[in-house]
């Protein structure tokens, strides 16, 4: 068995290559040792030579040159609470110059104006250029989509991909709006290096998609329903997918995607590599990734647990459900008068998001709404007037709660509570993006008493003032829980015979004459 092993490996050219050169170097130099009879200052010179010649190439073969310093990585780290689950983990990208990437992808970075990477990107960078798998956490708006990317690019330029049709890279994303956003992304690398991408998705032209991928394509960003889609009608597929990655993983497995991104993924080739990214870190994550990554490298940007983007202040507003709609109005006109950006705006149903854009439009307010009912081109177009600040207000479902990047959000304003915190974080996630200061607004009433405990706790981490209403929201919850669990344990009592069916045979008149 040993024999064989060794055998296949021997068959390798690289490998044949290196050991030919390596013994043939050594048996000319020893050769040239033996020549010599007896030791003499030639030969302690030459033996000396060949030792240093020998450090030489393996120092250059397995150092870097530019070393960073290991307490310098520590400070970064503990700076920025990064935590790091794995083995065999590179040094941080603290520098652009100093990474170990092309000269092309240098190139780009500097005609794009990067500077320097973030703290996702600069661990996630060096992982996914050594080949391992990887998990990373991190808060929303912290550029995950270029930590996937620029290894993606250079995995398809630098390595050599048997001949066949179909991708050899894969994203995939839990809407169309984070597709499109990553599309966009991706276009800048289809013009300078010549890397041809292609973005599918649901409500779109299908034959034209189809034509896209027949044509052949390196990179493919794709929804999970429409790729399974193409996969099943053998329009393309994924033998040659060596590099995958699985954005917003948490946020595809609570739209009820896991069965198609497994079918996906049973597609793959053995031999690839993976990378998820997630904001959160619940057990149907850890599971698919104990499923499909094996081992694995995980960085935790923040901690685990639900958190907020620290630049966003947030402020919460209690009220009946009668007076919610003047509660808003009250909101919107205080921002009028500060002045804003641009304002976003959640509700949790497309009937209210139609309402609600048409009520604000016939108070002079320059709103539209977007919906899963609208169609792709209306999508695509409301999108990009908010986008160019041609309307400054955008009423939105959770269709726009991840993957919607626009520059200048300042507020977001939840007129309903969404239905867990996790899609709560990712709302208001829409503004304080890349560093800069955002504000939050949330409607909250009594009917919403359930999700006060969690939203106190994302308050508190987030070090934001919790309303003392809220606090006895929450108390009160707790304790009309605690009330009705006792009421539905609690022991009925019903005279000397708990059974009802027998208390009409009860005995009052024990006592009386006819005894």
């Amino acid at each position: 068995m040993a024999l064989n092993v060794v055998g296949k490996l021997l068959r390798r050219k690289d490998l044949s290559k290196l050991f030919y050169y390596d013994v043939k170097q050594f048996t000319t130099e020893l050769s040239l040792i033996n020549t010599v009879s007896k030791p003499s200052v030639s030969t302690c010179c030459l033996t000396q030579k060949f030792t240093q010649t020998k450090l030489q190439s393996f120092s250059h073969r397995f150092y870097s040159i530019e070393a960073v310093e290991q307490k310098d990585i520590d400070v970064y780290r503990n700076e920025h609470n990064i935590t790091i689950i794995g083995k065999d983990i590179p040094n941080p990208y603290l520098d652009i110059e100093k990474s170990d990437f092309p000269d092309y992808i240098k190139n780009f970075l500097k005609s794009q104006g990067f500077e320097k990477p973030t703290v996702i990107q600069s661990q996630a960078w060096p992982i996914a250029l050594s080949g391992q798998n990887f998990v990373g956490i991190a808060q929303t708006g912290t550029g995950k989509t270029l930590a996937y990317l620029l290894p993606a690019v250079v995995h398809i330029k630098e390595n050599v991909a048997k001949k066949g049709r179909g991708p050899r890279v894969l994203v995939l994303a839990p809407t169309r709006e984070l597709a499109r956003q990553i599309e966009v992304v991706a276009k800048d690398f289809q013009k300078l290096l010549g890397i041809r991408c292609a973005c599918i998705y649901g409500g779109a032209n299908r034959s034209t998609q189809a034509q896209i991928l027949e044509s052949g394509v390196d990179l493919v960003i794709a929804t999970p329903g429409r790729l399974n889609d193409f996969l099943m009608s053998r329009t393309t597929t994924l033998n040659r997918c060596t590099y995958v990655v699985l954005d917003e993983a948490d946020r595809m497995l609570d739209m009820g995607f896991e069965p198609q991104i497994r079918q996906a993924l049973e597609g793959v080739p053995s031999e690839r590599q993976i990378l998820m990214f997630s904001a959160t870190w619940p057990k149907e994550v850890q599971h698919l990734a104990r499923d499909y990554l094996g081992k694995f490298v995980q960085v935790n940007v923040g901690s685990t647990e639900l958190s907020a983007n620290h630049n966003i202040t947030q402020h919460v507003h209690i009220c009946d459900q009668e007076e919610k709609m003047d509660k808003f109005k009250s909101i919107m006109h205080n921002l009028s008068g500060d002045g804003f950006g641009k304002i976003l705006v959640f509700t949790n149903t497309k009937k209210f998001v139609d309402m609600l854009s048409m009520m604000l439009r016939r108070n002079g307010w320059p709103a539209v709404g977007i919906h899963g009912d609208k169609t792709q081109l209306q999508r695509d177009t409301i999108i990009n007037k908010f986008k160019h600040g041609k309307t400054n207000i955008l009423v939105a479902t959770d269709v726009a709660a991840r993957g919607l990047d626009v520059d200048g959000v300042t507020h977001v304003i939840n007129f309903d509570f969404p239905n867990t915190s996790e899609d709560y974080i990712h709302r208001i996630g829409r503004t304080g993006r890349q560093q800069n200061k955002g504000v939050s607004h949330t409607i909250l009433t009594y009917e919403d008493d359930r999700q006060a405990k969690n939203l106190i706790a994302v308050l508190r981490e987030a070090n934001q003032e919790v309303p003392r209403e809220l606090e006895n929201m929450a108390r009160s919850f707790d304790m009309s829980k605690t009330n009705n669990r006792e009421m539905k344990y609690k022991p009925k009592q019903y005279g000397w015979n708990t059974n009802r069916r027998f208390n009409r045979f009860k005995r009052n008149d024990r006592y009386d004459d006819r005894y």
